[in-house]
């Protein structure tokens, strides 16, 4: 089969591996549709790889067993490789499995995890079939394209009688305006990127907020009577977005970091959360449970989905498509390995 890799000093290409065979109950997905998601960053920093991938939608094409999936089926793929047994796996939880399985000692091969491949090896488990009237590119978008800020949106209950704020306009919180509005919120973007800003208007923004501006905060009170927003979710990563999402809930307010973020952010015991009384939440991923709630997100927003899919590209043109994510000049970007 084909996988993209990184070259090192900012070039990327494909390369051929042997194909993956399936084990136990785990199957063999022909891939569809490759969503790209932060990978892009080691692109830009000249590094060198050969896996990158963990989000995608294809088809069944052969397992090892009977399992959880069968050939023709048509499934998006989800995240990593948690163990399936454990508590938190089997609450739903999977995402916070703390045994993963290591990948190469279970299948007795380095490749067939990336999902920027034409093949990838899943535990059946992990392959939730997608509804008949919803295509590959619109599905794929169960994972990170809409997948963490439905995550948020859940866990803080977001309805229509709430103000959202959503900072960062990347793929991840573009796609949190489409959860936002789907449950009927009033939403307020932060971006200081005007393709990014521009295309959050188009998904229902009602206001954009450029961060670089000293008056962010104050804009931000202006539009909601100085109370300050009811929800926030940071999907920007960085600690001044934490900051201003903390600063701009309102008293008894909830924020929702979804961003990855390795640097520290300062959070005032007393005045943030004793005395303002904040709830902060860690939002990775959705319980495995919610897959049908998400899938009548994605059949009900098709219209939004396709502003969020901004490009397509081929695998063999990963490079480009790399390239554009670094311009920061896209939203959610599609590669098709088959093609």
């Amino acid at each position: 089969m084909k996988k993209a890799v990184m070259l090192g000093g900012g070039r990327a290409g494909v390369v051929t591996v042997p194909d993956p065979c399936p084990k136990e109950d785990w199957a063999l997905v022909k891939v569809h549709v490759a969503p790209m998601c932060a990978e892009y960053k080691a692109y830009q920093a000249g590094d060198a790889g050969d896996g990158f991938g963990h989000e995608a939608a294809g088809e069944v094409v052969a397992v090892a067993q009977p399992c959880g999936v069968s050939v023709g089926d048509r499934v998006v793929v989800m995240p990593l490789y948690p163990c399936g047994r454990c508590p938190l796996c089997r609450a739903g939880e999977y995402i916070h499995c703390e045994h993963p399985y290591d990948f190469a000692a279970f299948t007795g091969a380095p490749d067939g995890w990336a999902t920027m491949a034409q093949y990838v090896l899943k535990p059946a488990w992990l392959l939730p079939k997608i509804p008949d009237d919803l295509s590959y590119e619109h599905a794929a978008m169960a994972c990170c394209g809409l997948g963490p800020t439905f995550g948020a949106c859940d866990r803080m209950a977001v309805s229509t009688f709430d103000t959202v704020l959503i900072t960062g306009m990347g793929p991840v919180g573009l796609g949190g305006v489409i959860n936002a509005r789907y449950r009927g919120a009033r939403v307020l973007a932060v971006e200081a990127h005007p393709w990014r800003a521009e295309r959050a208007r188009r998904l229902g923004a009602e206001a954009v907020i450029d961060p670089r501006r000293e008056d962010a905060l104050r804009q931000i009170l202006d539009l909601t009577g100085g109370v300050g927003v009811d929800k926030a979710i940071d999907c920007a990563g960085v600690p001044a977005a934490h900051r201003l999402c903390i600063d701009a809930t309102r008293r008894q307010g909830q924020v929702a970091f979804v961003g990855e973020c390795l640097e520290q952010t300062p959070v005032r015991v007393s005045p943030d959360l004793i005395r303002k009384g904040l709830t902060l939440h860690g939002v990775w991923h959705y319980n495995l449970a919610r897959v049908p709630a998400i899938m009548q997100v994605i059949r009900a927003s098709r219209a939004a989905l396709d502003l969020l899919i901004s490009h397509t590209f081929p695998l063999d043109r990963v490079e480009d498509a790399w390239r554009l994510q670094a311009s920061g000049e896209c939203a959610k970007v599609l590669l098709k390995p088959w093609e």
